[in-house]
């Protein structure tokens, strides 16, 4: 194997196999010229420069590439550190580090881990209890509460500041309780694990509903602002005693509180979105997605017709900022 620290003398040179970049950029042009609405993505860990340039540039040709190091990031997170432990910084830089106009793929979870031997974030996160705790009819336990704000959290946060598309595995939209197992010999060829249980999220008594919820509106958000199609996102804020992240994609300003007990008012945070000053004219910020909403399982802290307006004060590098 090689090790490669992303210095680009790592990847030119007499030791690249030059017939399978060949094949690469003959691959991608075939499918474009006989399909060109097809999207190709490459999976790579290496970190390949231009595998995602035009091939008339010399590059591989692909559309997109796999943020691969963004599930890896989520599950060392949840295995190995408490939560009053997490880099606000080291997330930022994990969701953030690709090239410039090299469009990724972000994914908060593979196939992979939904597979039998591996855990779900839903998994990770809340383990036995998504079997016995997940109805409505039992007060949330700590566990469950826990699990169901951080698995909203992350997908939003890994959606809007982890690339230019998104993927997700059937099923994990709504925090799918079982692995996927197919027949083989070592289950004696069954077939009860190779499913999906979408009654699940259809059940109006389970919590499964409040994060497919949560996934759908996540997505038809998407869908109105464009941010996967923005410029990357402006990062404002990463404060690691407060646990908060703060950035600004597709002129949606989005604030994420991490922090496992505190929950903060009057919270004062950068925008570059500037109100016309020295008057009263000043931009206008309204909520438009709410994790700690009802609808997905939240407690209903935030006031959803509150306005929020910013002002001519300079805050982190910040031009203007509000408070909220």
């Amino acid at each position: 194997g090689e090790n490669f620290s992303g210095d680009y003398h790592e990847y030119f040179g007499l030791q690249v196999d030059e017939d399978a970049l060949t094949y690469i950029m003959l691959a991608n042009h075939l499918v474009h010229t006989l399909y060109p609405d097809s999207i190709t993505i490459a999976e790579d860990v290496s970190g390949m420069p231009a595998l995602c340039s035009p091939i008339s540039q010399g590059g591989g040709g692909f559309d997109y590439r796999l943020a691969m190091a963004i599930p890896d990031k989520w599950i060392q997170l949840l295995k190995e550190y408490k939560d009053e432990d997490w880099n606000m910084g080291n997330i930022v830089y994990t969701l953030t580090n690709r090239r410039y106009l090299e469009k990724c793929i972000a994914y908060a979870e593979s196939h992979d881990q939904a597979l039998v031997g591996d855990k779900t974030l839903a998994f990770w996160l809340m383990d036995a209890e998504m079997y016995t705790n997940m109805s409505v009819l039992t007060p949330f336990t700590p566990v469950i509460d826990r699990g169901i704000q951080l698995h909203k959290m992350i997908r939003l946060i890994t959606h809007a500041l982890g690339g230019e598309g998104y993927l997700n595995f059937m099923g994990n939209e709504f925090g799918h309780p079982e692995w996927l197992d197919f027949p083989r010999k070592g289950n004696n060829e069954s077939y009860h694990y190779a499913r999906r249980q979408f009654h699940l999220a259809d059940d109006d008594l389970l919590r499964y509903k409040f994060l497919n919820n949560f996934d759908r509106d996540m997505n038809k958000l998407e869908e109105r602002c464009g941010w996967l199609s923005a410029p990357q996102a402006h990062v404002s804020e990463k404060h690691e005693d407060n646990k908060i992240i703060a950035f600004e994609r597709a002129s949606l300003l989005f604030i994420f509180n991490f922090h496992p007990s505190k929950s903060y008012t009057d919270y004062r945070v950068g925008t570059t979105l500037p109100g016309k000053y020295p008057f009263c004219c000043h931009c206008t910020y309204k909520i438009v997605l709410d994790s700690d909403a009802a609808e997905y399982g939240g407690h209903k802290r935030l006031d959803h017709n509150t306005e929020f307006f910013s002002e001519p004060f300079e805050h982190n590098n910040c031009p203007c900022s509000l408070l909220v």
